[in-house]
């Protein structure tokens, strides 16, 4: 033991092999080569690595001549894979590696021997909160992931197991347009709402309030249950925040959705003036259709809602009535004097089913 020098080299014979690590002969004396000094990477039991009688090399990394024992290390005879790992790992890359263990913030996996990365548990899924690693992946599973950063000086990787997927969210706007119509199950039900799965990693939103037309739902629950197929139309997408905004009520047929199957641009058609503001005004062409109409320059925005003056309703809308059946506007009215209550003639300049929307021009 007076002639071992820690940091120096030398050569021994593997003489017994334990779960902890080997002994190692030295020449009349037993040093201890420990399971985690064997390689860089993880060795789960010396005998993967070495077999009794086998001739080693082995750096001394200890020596303590009061307990008689002597420690050495095989791996630092090898460079360290971190010394290359900025080099060889780049963020944006994609690569495969070994999940070797769990922990309560995620899953660690080994790209290499010596090189292992962690998938964070907020990188593991696009669609749902992941809040146990083993949920999603288990030691010994083979993943492919995103290398997110690299950094080299304290030796951690940090990678991106839902980046390999893809996003979802990417094409969105494209596979569920506004206004169009989607089937999916109820993932889950809460006070104000549900969410329907429209594909892998999305879901949208009907709020209690989208449920029903006809009668106020007190609670989703009364309506949906998890599991359920639901067909709704997507009312809202809002990427930026990853939320779409779903109704079932806006698929029944309406007066609005009539009038409009039954009309086409450039029909002419009588409404009578709700609202002006501005250069802009909205029409009732009929009990629950409204339309936007920009008037023209020409044409002065008159009475506004709150100029004081209000209309007798009751007789207007008789005179709405009849003039919805005649299709005639109401005589002697002046184009520079548009109000709130006024009937006028139209023409249709553009129909949206989709969002149900009605543009209008005044015509008279």
């Amino acid at each position: 033991m007076s002639e071992i020098k820690e940091g120096e080299t030398v050569s021994g014979t593997v003489r017994s092999l334990m779960d902890y690590g080997a002994f190692i002969d030295l020449g009349g004396v037993d040093a201890l080569l420990h399971v985690g000094e064997i390689a860089w990477g993880r060795v789960s039991n010396p005998a993967d690595v070495l077999s009794l009688g086998q001739q080693i090399e082995a750096r001394v990394l200890k020596v303590d001549h009061e307990k008689g024992r002597i420690s050495l290390g095989m791996k630092q005879l090898q460079p360290h894979p971190w010394d290359l790992a900025a080099e060889k790992y780049r963020a944006g890359e994609r690569v495969r590696g070994s999940v070797t263990r769990i922990v309560d913030f995620g899953a660690f996996v080994e790209l290499e021997p010596g090189i292992e990365g962690l998938i964070h548990l907020s990188e593991m899924s696009w669609a749902k909160r992941v809040r146990k690693a083993s949920d999603v992946v288990k030691p010994g599973d083979t993943v492919e992931v995103v290398i997110l950063a690299v950094g080299a000086g304290d030796r951690r990787i940090s990678l991106g197991l839902k980046q390999a997927l893809g996003d979802p969210w990417v094409e969105v706007r494209q596979k569920f347009a506004v206004g169009s119509v989607i089937e999916g199950p109820v993932t889950s039900v809460t006070k104000f709402g549900a969410f329907v799965q429209l594909a892998e990693g999305i879901e949208g939103m009907i709020h209690v309030s989208d449920l029903s037309a006809e009668k106020r739902i007190d609670h989703p629950g009364d309506v949906l249950k998890p599991g359920q197929p639901t067909r709704a139309q997507v009312l809202e997408i809002d990427t930026e925040r990853r939320r779409i905004r779903l109704g079932i009520k806006q698929m029944a047929p309406s007066g609005l959705d009539e009038y409009i199957a039954e009309h086409k641009p450039g029909d002419a058609v009588t409404g009578r003036i709700v609202e002006v503001s501005g250069a802009n005004a909205r029409v009732e062409l009929g009990e629950g259709v409204y339309a936007a109409c920009k008037m023209p320059e020409k044409i002065s925005s008159g009475e506004s809602p709150n100029s004081g003056h209000k209309p007798d309703l009751s007789s207007l809308s008789s005179m709405l009535k009849e003039r919805w059946k005649t299709g005639k506007a109401e005589s002697g009215a002046s184009r520079q004097d548009v109000s709130v209550g006024q009937i006028r003639s139209f023409r249709i300049a553009r129909l949206d089913p989709a969002a149900k929307k009605i543009e209008l021009e005044m015509t008279s």
